[in-house]
């Protein structure tokens, strides 16, 4: 791995006598203590934890026979799956870092992750076989018999995952970690340009899991994965049940009534979904016949979730609603109990424990509560930096007057006289009109209260008078219509006269991340052409 990285000073605080228990020892012991509780659940059937933990063992053994040292990059292309779960599990027992790689990514920018984060080994499953043929010509890194099929043989190399793994024991030799060892990359979207890789070492991910064990993701948890492996929204729900021993019910692809269906069949008691799987799965037609009511927790991350989405959920599907917010790289950590808060459902909560977090004008100055600004953090997870990237990583820092490092969120918010954070617009989505900011969320929230409109996004588009003025990009809900004119005239009536829309337009739907997030620079696009 890139040593300039890796020698990036730790900022996450330091904790006196901290040490570290490696998942892939943790696994052992679990396994030993409950081996015929269930471990994983796929559409193929269940995992027990002595299955799990036996196949783990052998993965990690034949990683290291195939050279594997402590901290090498192991690339995974795959929908999620009780394998692929082993798989990462197996690289960490073996002492790799696991770089689980997004089927979404075009190919050009999937070569240039596989060979950007130095990867020595590949693993695809079938479903992405086509995309792994496009680009195995550009893999310079990962030696041809290293690239393995999880469930189906590459052309090139001709190795399944079995028989890759052959007759290799399942003898329990997990390797021996210490908190700055590397554990995973996770990549930027790359819906900004090009991806970063985002280096988390064992200390980032052994205080995660141990703090959201006390959200009750632990051994008692039945967690419902809805979201992809390569995100770090699911790794932050997964790993702690994992860790604590519970059990994973794993979904290839998100589908609301396949989730409800699967929630009520495996008696789920956790999920972490993004804002718009809770819409779709609160409008599936039959949702109030499922019995949901095992659930005892649901978490909400990616994006903010809207006050009337919460009311909704808290009213009709049981359990509370945690709502998460922070960065892939950490620094950055407030969490929101809906239960606790009703008059708050429009912030995303106070910083959790041993978090902290500021407010910061253009030049880098603190600000008072109530007053918006940058949004800059610091927490007990913070990870070691881009990989390879020492300039970006240290161009997202910001030093107090103590010389306490922050991270800068690239968000724009405001804190409350209660210490609760407010989440206005991301910095580069601000919107400046005429010499005023402009902050799209206030506006969309106009627009989606509107009886006829599903979803809604606010753009900046280039003005002659105002240098760019806001346009209203809705999605009407089935069945609904509503003339452009009228829609345009109410909202503006109900915004300030610094905020009015500029025009509005229809869309069938809104180009979104595979985590939901809306492409506000895919929509801005078009306008901003020379």
């Amino acid at each position: 791995m890139t040593q300039s990285v890796r020698t990036l000073p730790v900022h996450a605080p330091a904790v006196d006598g901290e040490h570290l228990e490696a998942i892939g020892h943790r696994l052992q012991q679990l396994a030993e203590r409950q081996p015929d509780k269930t471990a994983l659940i796929d559409d193929t059937g269940r995992v027990s934890w002595a299955d799990l933990v036996s196949r783990v063992n052998r993965i990690a053994n034949r990683l290291r026979q195939c050279g594997l040292s402590t901290g090498d990059t192991v690339a995974g292309l795959s929908e999620n799956s009780a394998d692929y779960m082993m798989l990462y599990l197996g690289v960490l027992t073996a002492g790799g870092c696991m770089v689980p790689l997004s089927g979404m990514a075009s190919g050009e920018t999937l070569a240039l992750m596989v060979n950007d984060c130095d990867a020595r080994f590949l693993f695809v499953s079938h479903k992405n076989a086509t995309l792994y043929d496009d680009i195995r010509d550009q893999l310079d890194k990962v030696e041809a018999d290293l690239r393995i099929g999880l469930d189906y043989a590459p052309s090139d190399s001709g190795q399944t995952l079995d028989g890759w793994l052959g007759a290799v024991e399942d003898e329990a030799r997990p390797a021996t970690l210490d908190l700055d060892d590397p554990f995973n990359i996770i990549y930027s979207s790359g819906t900004t340009g090009t991806p970063k890789g985002i280096l988390h070492d064992h200390r980032f991910r052994d205080r995660q899991m141990r703090r959201m064990g006390s959200y009750g993701l632990n051994g008692e948890a039945v967690n419902l994965v809805s979201t992809p492996l390569y995100s770090n929204t699911t790794l932050v729900s997964a790993l702690p049940v994992l860790f604590h021993g519970g059990t994973l019910v794993l979904m290839a692809k998100f589908h609301a009534r396949r989730f409800l269906e699967l929630a009520e069949h495996h008696k789920v008691t956790h999920a972490m979904l993004v804002p718009v799987q809770y819409q779709r799965i609160l409008a599936e037609p039959d949702f109030d016949r499922f019995d949901l009511s095992h659930f005892q927790l649901k978490l909400s991350t990616s994006a903010p979730l809207r006050a009337e989405v919460i009311a909704e959920a808290m009213q009709r599907w049981p359990g509370n609603i945690r709502e998460v917010y922070g960065l892939t790289e950490g620094g950055i950590s407030t969490s929101l109990d809906c239960a606790a808060f009703p008059d708050k459902w429009d912030s995303v909560g106070q910083p959790t424990e041993g978090a902290e977090v500021r407010i910061l004008d253009e030049d880098g100055q603190e600000l008072p509560r109530g007053e918006i600004g940058e949004i800059v953090g610091r927490a007990g997870a913070m990870m070691r930096g881009y990989y390879g990237r020492e300039e970006q990583t240290r161009a997202m820092l910001w030093t107090d007057a103590d010389g306490r490092v922050f991270y800068r969120s690239g968000d724009m918010g405001k804190l409350d006289a209660d210490g609760f954070l407010y989440i206005l617009d991301r910095r580069k989505d601000m919107i400046i009109s005429g010499g005023f900011n402009i902050y799209a969320v206030d506006l969309e929230k106009v627009l989606l209260t509107h009886p006829a409109v599903a979803d809604a996004a606010v753009i900046g588009i280039p003005s002659e008078h105002w240098g760019e003025t806001p346009l209203g990009l809705v999605v009407c809900k089935e069945g609904e219509t509503v003339p452009d004119e009228t829609l345009l005239a109410w909202a503006n009536e109900r915004l300030g006269k610094a905020q009015r829309l500029a025009g509005v337009e229809f869309r069938d739907e809104l180009p979104r991340s595979t985590i939901g997030k809306v492409l506000k620079r895919e929509l801005r696009a078009p306008y901003w052409k020379d």
